[in-house]
C-alpha cells in the first residue's frame, strides 16, 4: 500500500514533461550533467536549526550591545498586579481574537466581581497588554538579523548568477529543461535560502506578533513549496531569479525598520523611500511582467507542460497576490509619511503593536507603529 501512494504521489506524468522518467534525471556518476536530488530538501531543516541558533548569538553579543549604544532602551511597561479573574478573561480574550481587549459588557460585568471600578479594570488591563509587548531593542535586534540576512543572500546570489546566461537571458532557463545541471554555488544558494524560510516558519510563533502573521506564514510555506517544487523538477534555474528579486527590496525594509527603532527618522524616511521604489520596481514591475510573463508565456513555447509545472506557476502567481496587498499597506503609510512628514506606523503590516487606547475606543482605529509582516 505503500509503494502504490509513494507511486501515485511521484507519478512521473504529473512531475515530468513527458517523454522523461525519474531515471533520465537521477543523479549519477554516469550523468553528463549534474541533477537535483529531492533528497536533498531535507538538509535545510536541520540547518534551519543552526541558522536560529546562530541568529541567537548575533542578536545577543552584537546587535544587542549595539542597539544599546544607540540608545534604544530594553526596558518593558509597567507589570499589571496579580489579579487571577482578570488574568484568565485577558488569556480567553488573547486565544479567541489574538489581540488583547474585552469589550464593555466582559468589563462591566469583571468590575462588578471583582469590587472594581470600571476605570480600573480598564487600567490594568492596559497595563497587561503592554506587558506582552516585546522592548524596542528584540524588534531592533529581529529586524537588524534579517537586514543582514537578506544584504548577504542578494549579494551571494549577484554574485554567483553574474556569469550565468539565464540571468540574461530568461529563456535559458527552459531551453535544455529538464537537462540543466546544478553547480555547486547554486545547491548552497537553494540550501540556504531554504533553511532560512524553514526557520522563519519556526520562529514566527515566538518572534514579535505581527497583524499579518497568516499572511506572512502562507508566503513563508508558498516560499518553501516553490522552491521544492522548482528543486524536484530541475527548476532552479527560475527559482534562482525569484529569490535574487525578491532579497532585493527585503533588504531595504528590514533596514528602515531598524533605522525607525533608534530613533534615526531621516535616515529612516530615505531608506524607506528607497524601499517603496525598489518594492513597486521588482514586485510589481519585473516580477510580473518578466518573471510571471517569462513561466506563463514563453515557457510554454519552448518546452512541453505537464502538471507540476502549473502548480509551480500558480505559487508564483499566490507571491504576486501577496505583493499586492502589502503594496497596498506600504502606499497607506507612505501617504501617512507625506502628510505627517517623516515615516510614521507599519511597513507591510497594519501593526505589530495594539493600540493603548482604551477600551471603549473603537478597535477598527488604525494603530501607529514601526513593525511589518515579511516579507
Amino acid at each position: 500500500m505503500l509503494r502504490y501512494l509513494l507511486d501515485t504521489f511521484w507519478n512521473e506524468d504529473v512531475w515530468l514533461p513527458p517523454n522523461t522518467t525519474w531515471e533520465d534525471i537521477k543523479p549519477g556518476p554516469d550523468k553528463v550533467v549534474v541533477y537535483n536530488d529531492h533528497r536533498h530538501l531535507l538538509y535545510p531543516i536541520p540547518l534551519a536549526f543552526v541558522l536560529i541558533a546562530l541568529r541567537h548569538l548575533i542578536e545577543n553579543y552584537w546587535f544587542a550591545p549595539f542597539g544599546k549604544s544607540l540608545g534604544i532602551k530594553n526596558t518593558r511597561s509597567k507589570k499589571a498586579p496579580i489579579i487571577p479573574k482578570l488574568e484568565a478573561a485577558y488569556q480567553e480574550c488573547s486565544k479567541i481574537k489574538h489581540k488583547q481587549f474585552f469589550s464593555r459588557e466582559q468589563i462591566c460585568a469583571l468590575a462588578k466581581h471583582l469590587d472594581m471600578t470600571e476605570r480600573q479594570v480598564e487600567r490594568w488591563w492596559r497595563l497587561r497588554r503592554s506587558q506582552d509587548k516585546p522592548s524596542t531593542l528584540v524588534k531592533f535586534c529581529e529586524n537588524a538579523w534579517r537586514c543582514i540576512f537578506y544584504l548577504y543572500s542578494f549579494s551571494y546570489g549577484v554574485f554567483i548568477l553574474w556569469d550565468k546566461e539565464w540571468l540574461w537571458d530568461i529563456d535559458q532557463c527552459y531551453i535544455g529543461y529538464p537537462h540543466q545541471g546544478v553547480t555547486s554555488d547554486i545547491w548552497w544558494y537553494y540550501m540556504i535560502s531554504s533553511a532560512f524560510y524553514w526557520s522563519l516558519t519556526f520562529s514566527q510563533f515566538w518572534d514579535v506578533r505581527r497583524k499579518d502573521f497568516w499572511q506572512m506564514f502562507v508566503h513563508h510555506l508558498a516560499t518553501i513549496a516553490l522552491l521544492s517544487f522548482s528543486w524536484v523538477c530541475n527548476l532552479h534555474r527560475i527559482g534562482t531569479l525569484v529569490l535574487l528579486l525578491h532579497d532585493c527590496a527585503d533588504i531595504f525594509l528590514e533596514a528602515a525598520k531598524a533605522a525607525k527603532y533608534a530613533n534615526y527618522q531621516k535616515f529612516c524616511d530615505v531608506i524607506f523611500t528607497i524601499f517603496t521604489v525598489l518594492w513597486i520596481v521588482t514586485r510589481l514591475g519585473i516580477y510580473p511582467f518578466f518573471i510571471i510573463w517569462s513561466t506563463s508565456i514563453r515557457a510554454p513555447m519552448l518546452l512541453p507542460m505537464f502538471a507540476a509545472y502549473y502548480i509551480f506557476n500558480s505559487l508564483l502567481c499566490l507571491l504576486l497576490c501577496l505583493h499586492m496587498v502589502w503594496t497596498w499597506l506600504i502606499l497607506q503609510v507612505a501617504y501617512k509619511a507625506i502628510n505627517a512628514g517623516k515615516m510614521e506606523g507599519d511597513i507591510r503590516s497594519s501593526s505589530s503593536d495594539v493600540s493603548d487606547s482604551s477600551p471603549q475606543s473603537n478597535h477598527s482605529t488604525p494603530n501607529r507603529v514601526n513593525n511589518k509582516k515579511d516579507k
